[in-house]
């Protein structure tokens, strides 16, 4: 089987399996992994982080977002552009307005954020060792391809894989976080 067609079938299964999740759940299990996040010296060291805003069953962000705030961080999120992603810094979640696919991104008034050094990563699957499954668009490893900032996967434990169909144009994650646990994927590679 092809690589393009394998992840296809993965990812569907992968999203029927998260999309079946309860919201109490969600919100329980978005609040543990917030707490572990915390607990990662890179991302508490971190002055500029690149996060992005929850659609459909995602672990929410929204806490995460304020409170780095809250803390004096500089936060920017994606925003679609001629293909690619524009992270653009934001002051509040006001700054946010619908976008490309019905996202929550920044304005077209925000402006770029250079040097990040952490981005929250959105996940549909992942294996211990870093190798994500997004949504199929490439926004992502486009974007990491060209950033030197560290990645953190932000995830539910039951989206945690054996294997994943891995391409030249993937990029590894170099955290993951779960509900569960916290792991730095370079000591599974």
């Amino acid at each position: 089987m092809e690589t393009n067609s394998e992840k296809s079938s993965l990812r569907k299964v992968l999203l029927e399996r998260r999309d079946t999740t309860s919201y109490d759940f969600i919100k329980l299990a978005s609040h543990k992994i917030y707490n572990r996040l915390k607990q990662i010296e890179i991302f508490g060291n971190a002055k500029k982080i690149a996060c992005y805003y929850p659609i459909g069953s995602e672990v929410l962000t929204q806490d995460i977002m304020q409170g780095l705030l809250g803390n004096g961080k500089e936060i920017c999120l994606p925003k679609v552009v001629k293909n690619n992603l524009s992270f653009r810094k934001i002051e509040g979640l006001k700054d946010l307005e619908k976008g490309s696919y019905g996202i929550m991104e920044p304005k077209e008034n925000c402006s770029e954020l250079e040097g990040i050094e952490i981005v929250l990563v959105p996940t549909v699957g992942i294996t211990k060792n870093g190798v994500r499954l997004g949504y199929g668009y490439g926004y992502y490893d486009r974007f990491l391809a060209s950033s030197n900032a560290k990645t953190i996967s932000l995830t539910y434990s039951k989206q945690l894989v054996k294997s994943i169909p891995f391409s030249e144009k993937d990029v590894k994650i170099d955290w993951i976080v779960t509900e569960e646990k916290i792991i730095e994927t370079s000591k599974f590679s």
